[in-house]
């Protein structure tokens, strides 16, 4: 499958499936990117376009026409994706301020494909269910932002705020870690990352700026969920996540690159043996 060339500056948009028909090639862009088009980026018929279905599959087409209720696209051709090989959701303790916001967008950024807020025992931050219905329409709008920005294939879902024990169910079946003062040191936790690979379902559990207390880190690890170290300085919470998720993402864009190379090299062999094949 042909890829996006990483240098080449291209304007990307998400597209409902149902406006999406890959036998025809063509796409709907429609709702308020269609106006970000037409006037903010005046884009003309012609021009190239990335359109992300946002389940994972991306497509390079051409502008075909422009009106005021909908950009059509054409000549449609898929591309691989930029998703990691690998399904990670944070779970983040309620922090205080707006600190969510920049937490969700870098996430994003970073490669996580589910976001929850958990209210835990230390987090200050209190939602009745008006609030949250609010709050979360926001978030996810600015998942959606991220997610055009970093040309994620997917858009993230912002899940409803989960108790702490909640979550830790929620959580059940996959590889978990949560970042705890006490756990072992460093080497502890590279020996722990060592069981990311791709395919892998991953949870990671982020407190507040209390942390988790002793209840919840004794739950966690009950259930399964592996306590990590992030070194010897204590970091805030909305710096605690984006560093796991770092160390995440490089892991798997590692494991990724091995095995495509792999394969390009199983391939190349097979190809080899054919010509060969029909040589004698």
């Amino acid at each position: 499958m042909p890829q996006i060339n990483e240098g080449e500056a291209m304007h990307h948009f998400f597209a409902d499936t149902s406006n999406i028909d890959p036998g025809a090639g063509t796409a709907r862009i429609v709702g308020i990117d269609v106006n970000h088009i037409r006037n903010a980026l005046r884009m003309k018929p012609g021009e190239q376009i990335l359109i992300s279905d946002g389940q994972g599959q991306d497509y390079l087409g051409q502008i075909k026409e422009l009106s005021a209720e909908a950009v059509l696209v054409e000549n449609l051709l898929p591309v691989s994706g930029r998703e990691l090989p690998a399904s990670i959701t944070l779970y983040q303790g309620l922090p205080k301020s707006d600190k969510m916001e920049l937490i969700i967008q870098k996430a994003v950024e970073l490669g996580a494909d589910r976001i929850v807020p958990v209210a835990t025992r230390n987090a200050v931050v209190k939602l009745d269910r008006k609030k949250e219905e609010s709050k979360r329409k926001r978030w996810q709008a600015i998942a959606e932002s991220a997610a055009k920005q970093s040309k994620r294939s997917r858009i993230p879902e912002i899940g409803p705020v989960m108790a702490f024990q909640e979550a830790v169910s929620d959580a059940d079946g996959t590889l978990g870690f949560f970042a705890y003062e006490n756990a072992e040191g460093m080497t502890g936790t590279a020996g722990l990352l060592k069981r990311v690979v791709p395919g892998e379902k991953i949870s990671v559990f982020i407190g507040p700026e209390g942390g988790f207390d002793e209840e919840e880190a004794e739950a966690a690890k009950e259930n399964g969920i592996l306590p990590v170290s992030l070194g010897s300085r204590i970091l805030r919470t909305e710096t605690a996540g984006l560093a796991i998720l770092s160390v995440l993402m490089m892991r798997l864009e590692i494991l990724g690159e091995m095995e495509a190379e792999r394969t390009e090299e199983t391939d190349k062999a097979g190809q080899a043996e054919v010509q060969q094949g029909r040589k004698q």
